[in-house]
């Protein structure tokens, strides 16, 4: 049989080879300790978990939703008010199946073939992975440590700038954890306006920032929803990852085009998954409080862990990631992430697998309390990886 020439010299993802690695060394009986896919263990809410379980006692609720319901499209416009003081009305709102089918299929309705995409490097996979689908030319907009990781946007080309259709930008920022200031988003909008770009904000993680101010909305900067959109999500905020509950808002006429797309793919989120978006968003908030509050918790434990073993690693800032150089004798990350694993036990991410400037990195999930990760820390210690 013959296949596909575009899609046929990509490889499977690195995360497939290691998790497959771990469950060979599992099924050995070897204990290990995956802090690699960004999957919370959390339990949502109760009162969320309640009202979709009685939601799916009525059978109507597993019917196909084909559209947004009122109270989902009211919930979501209360929500963005009452978090960020941003107004939005129904036109302004998509649901999507997770942030990763939205950014997935965003550039098909935007972009045509040929068209240049801003994405950054590293970024989560689909970041360039949804674009490529649609045929176009990815620029890539370096994420530099001594620019705290925040794009600069001078730093590009005039003549790309100038021919490029669409960017992807995402604060809090996965993998490396960076939050961008308020300044930084101004400076986007207005280089959106000057250049006639599109701009895609992932802002999956705002909910999760420990130590700095609350994380921002895109939208709230003047004259952003002119020139954009933004992804939010439930996932991991409310840990409903399975539910797959999230959202495009922002320009009426980009999500228009949008919506029209994926008429054509999806045939819109059954009402059962509806009233657990809509319990979530008008519900009590101390919840995410103390999602938040746990990160935290989880994070100082793993970095002062480390730290307290000669793995010598930084405080990270935001998201239920870590974001860690690998120690000075190693040159790879996936070299050292497979070390890791073999020697150690603890399963993470090579940062090479975000892009040629994760290399040198590894992504470490908070997704196992603060005894868990202690264990994780004592296993490479007693490893003798980092002598």
């Amino acid at each position: 049989m013959e296949f596909s020439k575009k899609f046929g010299t990509i490889n499977e993802n690195i995360l497939v080879e290691l998790d497959t690695k771990s469950k060979d060394m599992i099924s050995k009986g070897e204990e290990v300790i995956n802090l690699s896919i960004g999957t919370p263990d959390i339990p949502p809410a109760d009162f969320v978990m309640k009202a979709v379980s009685e939601a799916f006692k009525d059978a109507e609720n597993f019917k196909y939703g084909i559209t947004e319901s009122k109270e989902l499209l009211d919930a979501v416009c209360y929500w963005y008010k009452n978090r960020y003081g941003v107004t939005l009305n129904h036109s302004n709102v998509v649901a999507v199946n997770g942030s990763q089918e939205g950014i997935a299929h965003i550039a098909f309705p935007i972009c045509n073939p040929g068209d240049i995409v801003l994405v950054p490097d590293p970024c989560y996979q689909i970041f360039a992975f949804g674009p490529t689908m649609a045929d176009v030319e990815l620029h890539y907009m370096p994420l530099l440590k001594e620019n705290n990781y925040i794009i600069d946007l001078d730093a590009i080309p005039e003549d790309v700038a100038k021919k490029a259709k669409m960017m992807v930008v995402s604060y809090p920022n996965n993998p490396t954890t960076a939050t961008a200031p308020r300044s930084f988003y101004e400076k986007l909008v207005a280089f959106a306006k000057k250049y006639d770009v599109i701009v895609v904000h992932d802002n999956a993680y705002s909910e999760l920032v420990y130590d700095d101010e609350p994380g921002l909305s895109f939208l709230e900067v003047d004259g952003a929803i002119d020139v954009g959109i933004e992804f939010n999500s439930l996932s991991k905020s409310y840990n409903l990852t399975g539910l797959r509950l999230s959202f495009a808002v922002g320009n009426a006429e980009i999500l228009n085009r949008f919506r029209i797309f994926r008429s054509q793919i999806d045939y819109g989120m059954c009402m059962g998954i509806q009233i657990g978006a809509i319990t979530a968003l008008t519900g009590d908030q101390t919840y995410v409080n103390n999602v938040r509050n746990e990160y935290k918790k989880r994070r100082d434990t793993l970095i002062k862990g480390l730290n307290s073993i000669g793995w010598t690693v930084p405080l990270t800032s935001s998201t239920m990631f870590a974001w860690l150089p690998i120690p000075p004798k190693y040159t790879s990350s996936l070299k050292f992430s497979l070390d890791l694993l073999e020697k150690a036990g603890v399963l993470v991410v090579p940062g090479s697998s975000f892009g040629d400037l994760g290399e040198g990195y590894v992504r470490v999930a908070l997704v196992t309390n603060c005894e868990g990760l202690e264990r994780a820390v004592n296993k490479i210690k007693e490893s003798g990886i980092l002598d």
